[in-house]
C-alpha cells in the first residue's frame, strides 16, 4: 500500500539538532519501526530520493528524551500520534553510523560525523489510512508501503545498513511473535 500527500515539517522546538552533537561528533537520534498486524514494517520513500526508502528517524532535540522524540517525530514524519500505536520494545543501547563524508557539513560547529540512535518498535493500533503526510509539516516522505521484516536491509542505503541489521536482528523476537499471533488467528 502508497500513499501521498503535501505538508510542511516543523521541527519541535525548531533546532537543527546541530547544537545537540556529543564529544565523538555524533547526533542523538530515534529510528522508528511501526509494524502492522501481520508484522510487516513501514517502509517510507523520501521527497526528491529516486528510489530512497527508509525507516523514519530523525533528531533528539536538547532536553528532550529519546521517548518524547519518538512521538514527535512519529508524527511529524508520518502523522502518527502516541495514541494510535503501542510501544513494543526498543533497543538496548545506541547504535552508531557515520556518515559519508560528502554528507558531513564541513561549516557546522560541531562537526556531526553520523548519528547515534535508540530505535523503537511500534505496532500500529489504527488504520493504515492514519498514517499520512499532511499533518502541516514540511514532509521528508512522499510514499509509503507495507513490506517484509527484512526487506530493508537490502534496500537501505549502504552506509546504514549494519545499524538497521543489528536493530532488527536485537528486535526481531517481539516481531515474530506478533507475525505468528497474526498467522495463528487467520489459519
Amino acid at each position: 500500500m502508497e500513499n501521498s500527500g503535501n505538508h510542511r515539517k516543523g521541527r519541535g522546538s525548531g533546532s537543527d539538532g546541530s547544537n545537540n552533537i556529543d564529544a565523538e561528533g555524533f547526533r542523538p537520534n530515534v529510528g522508528i519501526i511501526v509494524l502492522n498486524t501481520r508484522g510487516q514494517v513501514l517502509w517510507a520513500r523520501r521527497v526528491g530520493g529516486k528510489d530512497a526508502w527508509q525507516f523514519p528517524q530523525g533528531g533528539i532535540n536538547p532536553g528532550e528524551s529519546p521517548e518524547q522524540a519518538l512521538y514527535r517525530e512519529l508524527y511529524e514524519e508520518v502523522g502518527l500520534t502516541r495514541d494510535q500505536v503501542s510501544l513494543i520494545a526498543c533497543t538496548r543501547g545506541w547504535l552508531r553510523y557515520r556518515l559519508p563524508k560528502r554528507l558531513q557539513r564541513k561549516r557546522s560547529e560541531p562537526l556531526c560525523i553520523g548519528q547515534k540512535q535508540k530505535w523503537f518498535l511500534l505496532k500500529l493500533e489504527a488504520p493504515d489510512s492514519a498514517i499520512g503526510f499532511d499533518n502541516g509539516c514540511k514532509p521528508e516522505f512522499d510514499h509509503w508501503r507495507w513490506v517484509s521484516y527484512w526487506h530493508p536491509l537490502s534496500k537501505v542505503v549502504s552506509f546504514k545498513r549494519e545499524v538497521y541489521r543489528r536493530a532488527l536482528t536485537e528486535l526481531a523476537p517481539q516481531q515474530i511473535q506478533l507475525e505468528r499471533r497474526w498467522l495463528r488467528e487467520h489459519e
